[in-house]
């Protein structure tokens, strides 16, 4: 078992490098002409669902509420794996990602991702800040936002999370947009991160919860917990912890 988990690794990520260059040329024209930006994203939403489908693991997605075309959201999820930010791409609709910076030290993927998406050094107050501006300058030109309000994998023991950062919530309430609780609910059992980089035959399974909205009277913390608790309980149902 483990020897056919090295090949299906090696071909998973064979096959995410190839991918990727055969798509590069279409996000360079997306990045250089004018405007174009939102459809790069669309076409990294595209590469996602059919990086998936190649490599035989089919997302199940579940969307639990109403999700409004031209709607802002923050998208906030669960982070143990980095299966994570693929996977993501399957979110709906025009959404920029909120990663760390080290990613765009990736040959050619960090360009990619820094021109499209918003990349943060966490350990740098003035780099946060800027994230922020940029994030409310994306909700301001329709954009959703999507997060790991974890701040990155810390968890030592998935499917337990870390406490949450208060970043995405307060960009809630000054931009008064709903938060949509994302529970990424087996990556941890697919793509553990120990180091080792071996895939898992596990099913995939992706919730879209009902949006929380930043109510009269709602704060940082309120809107914080309300969301940790949705992915937690979720976590835990299919867990079965």
């Amino acid at each position: 078992m483990k020897l056919l988990r090295r090949i299906y690794s090696l071909y998973a990520a064979l096959l995410f490098v190839l991918s990727f260059l055969l798509i590069f040329p279409f996000f360079l024209i997306c990045i250089w002409v004018p405007g174009w930006k939102p459809y790069g994203r669309r076409i990294n939403q595209y590469w996602a669902k059919i990086y998936f489908s190649l490599i035989f693991k089919p997302v199940h997605l579940e969307i639990r509420g109403q999700i409004k075309p031209g709607q802002p959201y923050i998208f906030a999820a669960n982070h143990f794996s980095y299966l994570d930010i693929p996977m993501m791409g399957f979110i709906p609709g025009d959404v920029q990602f909120i990663g760390k910076a080290s990613i765009r030290k990736a040959p050619l993927f960090g360009y990619f991702f820094k021109s499209l998406h918003i990349a943060v050094d966490r350990s740098r107050l003035k780099s946060r800040a800027e994230t922020m501006r940029r994030a409310a300058l994306a909700v301001d030109e329709g954009s959703g936002i999507v997060i790991f309000p974890e701040g990155g994998i810390y968890t030592t023991q998935p499917p337990h999370m870390v406490p949450f950062k208060n970043g995405a919530f307060r960009l809630a309430l000054d931009k008064q947009i709903p938060i949509i609780p994302v529970t990424l609910s087996f990556n941890h059992l697919i793509l553990p991160e120990d180091g080792k980089f071996l895939l898992d035959f596990h099913r995939a399974k992706m919730v879209l919860h009902e949006a929380i909205f930043p109510e009269e009277g709602a704060t940082e913390e309120s809107l914080k917990n309300k969301c940790f608790e949705v992915i937690e309980r979720q976590l835990q149902l299919d867990n079965g912890v």
